[in-house]
């Protein structure tokens, strides 16, 4: 019976794509965004109707991952079909997008090292795909992500991470890049945030990976910061503290650009917000978490001035992970909305709430 049910499932037959007229986003607050994982998913309508949501929802804003391994196998052999479609479909929803770019290719790496291992000599290589890519999306994507959290070991390769040789890399992308496209914003990768203690082989302070950034002479070769800003167990407006993990924490990195003289540059949080798995011990309970997630946006808007953008992680992934990672999200794979989803849009259109007043205690 199961395998007759699945074979059916199967035979259905793909949802037909219908592009129509262009869309525009209706929202209360131009800031609000989210971080989509559509890098992955397989069918074109799903990523429409994914991104139709975000801009239902009323968020302008999305980050995407476009991962340099994908596109080009095989050196100088680009295979742009796949973000062509993301972009296209973004664009039509009136949504902007903010591009992470890392991933390295098996040519561009040593045997037996992971895809995020990216020595110097190929740093020319990945350079030379921002720039490809800046070229092609002039006009569609604004802003793009160089690398991704550099001070993980496991985002650089599992090797310790090493701000001056981020450093070195963010800037020959960064002058690639403009010559490519001279009006694309290349932003610096949005650190994890931290407390490793120094020597760690897991990772670095993001505060004191970002002032050994500057020291390297990467304050001039970005235009924007990225930052990572996850609030844990902590409400929005916990003030920042340099040995805890929290939202505000964002302005601590704010503080230290202004500083070394960047304290105008644009910040974009590209990921961020709360998690509300029963049995992690960071989460909080949903109801917590959707006001904490709507305050975050409001405060954004309201106090941080240097701030363009809030982008919570992640909007849907194409399949769970049955893991807390699935507590993170505002749909489910098969695309229903969770209250998370529901208040936020109600919040984005200044509608009343659901959730939220009819039952405080978040036991739905």
């Amino acid at each position: 019976m199961l395998i007759a049910v699945l074979a059916t499932l199967n035979a259905l037959p793909r949802r037909l794509v219908i592009m129509g007229p262009p869309h525009t986003v209706r929202t209360g607050n131009p800031k609000l965004g989210v971080h989509t994982r559509l890098t992955d998913e397989v069918e074109e309508w799903k990523i429409q109707e994914s991104l139709a949501m975000v801009r239902e929802m009323g968020a302008p804003w999305i980050v995407e991952y476009f991962p340099w391994g994908y596109y080009e196998p095989t050196k100088g052999n680009i295979d742009w079909s796949r973000p062509d479609l993301i972009i296209r479909h973004a664009r039509h929803q009136g949504l902007r997008v903010i591009a992470r770019i890392d991933f390295v290719p098996e040519w561009a790496r040593p045997p037996e090292t992971t895809f995020r291992y990216l020595d110097r000599e190929h740093f020319a290589d990945y350079a030379e795909f921002v720039a490809a890519f800046a070229a092609r999306y002039r006009g569609e994507v604004e802003h793009i992500v160089v690398w991704n959290e550099p001070n993980l070991a496991f985002e650089w390769g599992y090797r310790l991470p090493d701000p001056e040789a981020y450093a070195e890399l963010l800037c020959l992308t960064y002058r690639m890049a403009k010559e490519a496209n001279s009006e694309v914003q290349i932003l610096a990768a949005g650190m994890a945030p931290t407390l490793a203690p120094p020597g760690s082989e897991w990772g670095m302070d993001d505060l004191i990976f970002l002032e050994r950034l500057y020291e390297a002479g990467g304050g001039a070769c970005f235009d924007g910061m990225a930052i990572h800003a996850y609030g844990l167990t902590f409400p929005p407006e916990e003030p920042p503290d340099p040995q805890e993990i929290n939202f505000r924490r964002a302005e601590l990195v704010h503080e230290l650009m202004a500083r070394y003289g960047d304290g105008d540059k644009p910040c974009y949080i590209t990921e961020g917000g709360w998690n509300d798995h029963p049995r992690w011990t960071k989460a909080v309970r949903p109801y917590q978490r959707i006001e904490y997630t709507i305050r975050a946006y409001e405060w954004a808007q309201r106090e941080w001035d240097w701030c363009e953008a809030v982008a919570m992680w992640a909007f849907r992934y194409p399949w769970p992970h049955k893991s807390y990672q699935d507590h993170f999200t505002f749909v489910t794979p098969e695309f229903i909305p969770k209250p998370i989803y529901v208040e936020v849009r109600h919040y984005a259109h200044g509608e009343p709430y659901e959730y939220l007043e009819s039952d405080p205690t978040g036991l739905w």
